[in-house]
């Protein structure tokens, strides 16, 4: 019974790599060597779906990741557009407005920031005089 277990579970870490990879799940069940059908069942059941959605969170937190790494070069290209006597100015507008709005979103996430760190220190100090 181990075997077919452990296979069994192999399959399904590869479909879930396969539907990460394709572009539908015809195509990550081919992938993977299984029917669609058979594809779609493990996707309802719970310990799959769960799985399956452990791993989108995962490649989803990498692509945030690499986007994060260009966060200067965009910024420096909004900047740069923005500024450039060259450029047209609805360019130059829409640069702007986006600095501005990007700029006001990152104080309203300093805000709740702290405002959480306030919320967690005011809980822990409740805790502690219990």
């Amino acid at each position: 019974m181990t075997g077919h277990g452990a296979k069994f579970g192999r399959k399904q870490e590869e479909a879930i790599a396969a539907l990460l990879t394709q572009w539908n799940i015809e195509e990550a069940a081919g992938a993977v060597g299984i029917a669609a059908k058979t594809l779609l069942r493990w996707m309802k059941e719970p310990e799959f779906d769960a799985a399956y959605r452990k791993a989108r969170r995962a490649a989803f937190s990498q692509s945030v990741a690499r986007l994060q790494q260009g966060t200067s070069a965009a910024a420096a290209t909004l900047l740069k557009t923005m500024i450039d006597p060259n450029t047209p100015a609805s360019v130059r507008v829409r640069a702007a407005e986006a600095i501005f709005n990007h700029a006001a979103k990152a104080i309203e996430i300093e805000d709740i920031e702290a405002r959480v760190a306030e919320l967690e220190r005011g809980a822990e100090a409740s805790k502690q005089t219990r």
